[in-house]
């Protein structure tokens, strides 16, 4: 049986006023889930980072599936955003707040009271020191050593890890072999404190299918309490600076934060499956 799709592609964390920069994310809107090879089928063809899957639940509330072109995973922030612009924008939310259920819980988006963007709350993801890999180091492609590094709660199955660096220039000019962190089987977050910014990211998760995602919600749950932290400051300014960049301010508090950014429509239609 056919089925016909309503489908948009949304660049979470844009730049505000610079085209094709931000994360792109596919969101699918539906009546019911179809099957996990049909949905793994339609993130592979988008051959996006993520695309989103959203069900009805109830009044302002949807069920949320996330899948890479590989694999689905337990969650993405880049594509919840995306998620929430599209019911927010296409009127679908009756109160002020889209909520969606998830692996991760229950997750929201809300227009954001002080600008143009979106507010988004996500669960904080939990760190702890570790030691350098030497292995790790040399597929990083870095020039300099970092300062810390941490291993990062597992969200999409691999190893995570952050690896904290003295200045943006050592994030920006590190050239990683994907292939090396493929078989090393670890996604890494790479950070640094900005040169215009409170901080500065790359993230590379071949592991999980995406050899550098451009601007990374899920990385900002751990981004945003380290740097919190380090620099004693409630809301911090923050952007992620590989080859498509993009921006967004975070806000650690308790065991949430609150993800701030634009998220302009780049197309939107129907895929028939």
């Amino acid at each position: 049986m056919t089925v016909s799709l309503r489908y948009f592609e949304i660049h979470s964390f844009a730049d505000p006023g610079r085209p094709h920069s931000g994360n792109p994310a596919g969101v699918v809107l539906m009546d019911n889930f179809l099957s996990d090879s049909e949905l793994l089928g339609i993130a592979n063809s988008n051959n996006l980072s993520e695309t989103a899957f959203i069900v009805p639940r109830g009044e302002d509330c949807w069920h949320l599936r996330w899948f890479t072109p590989t694999v689905e995973v337990d969650l993405c922030g880049h594509a919840t955003f995306a998620a929430g612009a599209v019911v927010l924008e296409e009127g679908l939310v009756k109160g002020r707040t889209a909520a969606f259920d998830t692996r991760s819980g229950r997750l929201a988006v809300s227009r954001d009271n002080k600008g143009d963007g979106y507010a988004m709350d996500l669960p904080i993801i939990a760190f702890e020191p570790t030691a350098k890999s030497a292995a790790i180091e040399a597929a990083l492609g870095v020039e300099t050593s970092p300062q810390a590094v941490f291993d990062v709660t597992r969200i999409h199955g691999a190893r995570y890890q952050m690896w904290v660096m003295a200045d943006e220039a050592a994030v920006r000019l590190a050239e990683p072999d994907h292939g090396r962190l493929r078989a090393l089987e670890t996604n890494i977050i790479l950070t640094a404190p900005g040169d215009k910014t409170d901080f500065v990211s790359r993230f590379f998760a071949p592991t999980s299918g995406v050899d550098e995602d451009p601007v990374t919600g899920s990385a900002h749950c751990t981004l945003a309490p380290y740097w919190g932290e380090r620099l004693d400051k409630m809301r911090l300014s923050a952007r992620q600076i590989g080859p498509r960049p993009g921006a967004l301010d975070v806000a650690p508090k308790g065991g949430r934060v609150t993800l701030y950014g634009h998220a302009p429509r780049y197309l939107d239609g129907r895929i028939t499956v």
